[in-house]
């Protein structure tokens, strides 16, 4: 049994999802979230085995919810289901940790076809959004940093304010130990070995 939480902020979606799900015997719905935090807060407190997921609702949302969640535990499968067809917003997904993307005008055996794709340890693009990724994804801007966890960016960033490590651990609760631990795996990532190289960085791409 594939268990679900489905995250959209619009009832009607959330209940035509049900409807589409009740005529299977593999599939059924754990929960539901509206927001960013209730996302947090059902995938903490509820089992389940895929998060479908809207790229747009209140709070934390799209790219900045997958990426939190992937870093927080990857192993979580992520199906996003958007109305959003553009080849940057799909392809920033699925860099983020997203392990499928189907729009909302897709065939119910479409979605049916991703989420067991995708609940089984697959990937899987909606065939209608193959064409655009294929001609438009190139143009998608990709960074260096893009490749570090949420933790490491937020160090990144405190420590362009100059904050000394000790402070730093005191703003993050953790220890100057795993503050420097970030510090270290953020640099290597980057192919930055000194604080001001590290600072010109940050300066270039505006990351504070």
């Amino acid at each position: 049994m594939i268990r679900i939480i489905i995250a959209d902020d619009h009832a009607i979606v959330r209940s035509g999802l049900k409807q589409i799900f009740a005529t299977t015997s593999d599939i059924v719905v754990s929960s539901e979230a509206t927001r960013g935090d209730e996302v947090l807060e059902q995938w903490y407190r509820v089992p389940c085995d895929l998060l479908l997921l809207d790229m747009t609702m209140q709070g934390l949302s799209g790219v900045d919810l997958i990426k939190y969640l992937h870093d927080e535990n990857p192993a979580l499968p992520i199906l996003i289901l958007s109305m959003h067809n553009e080849a940057q917003i799909i392809a920033r997904a699925l860099k983020a940790g997203a392990a499928g993307y189907v729009t909302k005008d897709s065939e119910p055996e479409i979605l049916l076809m991703a989420i067991r794709k995708v609940a089984n340890g697959g990937r899987f693009i909606d065939p209608a959004l193959i064409e655009t990724m294929i001609f438009q994804a190139t143009e998608v801007e990709v960074f260096p940093h893009d490749v570090l966890s949420k933790r490491e960016l937020q160090v990144l960033k405190l420590i362009t304010t100059g904050s000394a490590l000790g402070h730093i651990a005191e703003q993050l609760h953790v220890s100057p130990k795993t503050v420097s631990t970030h510090k270290m795996r953020l640099m290597q990532k980057l192919g930055i070995d000194n604080n001001a190289a590290l600072i010109r960085y940050a300066t270039k791409y505006g990351i504070f």
